[in-house]
């Protein structure tokens, strides 16, 4: 059902289809059965006709002037994303961030099972948040190679963003989802999704400023 091979879609279709699955989610909870390009440009600000071509790569069709069938669509773009799928990861760095992401319950039904976490603070090794046990990072590569996992969420101080990457990917990562500032560097094999948080607040402090000048 999955359609089109998603390597050959363009990012930014890739990051605008989640915002199409959480409005047509709430739309079905309201108690429609259709929906049509339209109807979700008005609640989301994107130009319908770019609605229509993002959702042109997954394998589904609109009827004319009825539009997309919800439970078909949600079912359809969740496939597609991968969110059917659960996808086990460890997490690098319990501080503040990491341990927010550890007690984020919301997580598995978008696909990703935090399933480990790892620090060196001995007052957290040991330890579980949110049922998810915390492991010495020197444990790392012994655990990813005895349960397969290859994801890895990357939390840790900037300082040492590099060197837990480095670790993160001779452990057997072939994934990083790196939440530092810090622009990692790692094999071409290795897929890296960057999301800072720092970097989305300048832009948003950048925008607000020209606004109120």
């Amino acid at each position: 059902m999955a359609g089109k091979n998603i390597d050959k879609i363009p990012e930014p279709t890739l990051r605008r289809l989640p915002w199409y699955l959480s409005n047509v989610k709430l739309m079905r909870e309201r108690g429609e059965t259709y929906v049509s390009s339209t109807q979700i440009s008005k609640q989301i600000n994107i130009d319908a006709s770019q609605i229509a071509k993002d959702l042109s790569y997954v394998a589904i069709t609109g009827r004319t002037r009825v539009g997309y069938n919800i439970d078909l669509l949600i079912q359809v773009l969740e496939d597609f994303l991968g969110f059917t799928c659960i996808h086990r990861a460890y997490l690098f760095g319990v501080g503040s961030l990491g341990g927010a992401l550890l007690r984020d319950t919301g997580l598995r039904q978008f696909g990703l099972e935090i399933v480990g976490a790892f620090d060196i603070n001995p007052e957290l090794v040991g330890t579980e948040i949110n049922g998810i046990p915390i492991f010495h990072t020197d444990e790392a590569e012994q655990r990813v190679k005895e349960n397969g996992v290859n994801i890895g969420v990357l939390t840790v101080p900037i300082n040492i963003a590099q060197e837990v990457t480095d670790r993160m990917v001779e452990a057997g990562m072939k994934a990083i989802w790196n939440f530092t500032p810090f622009r990692i560097r790692v094999p071409e094999n290795i897929v890296v999704q960057n999301t800072s948080l720092y970097a989305h607040l300048a832009v948003m402090f950048n925008r607000l400023n020209e606004m109120i000048k």
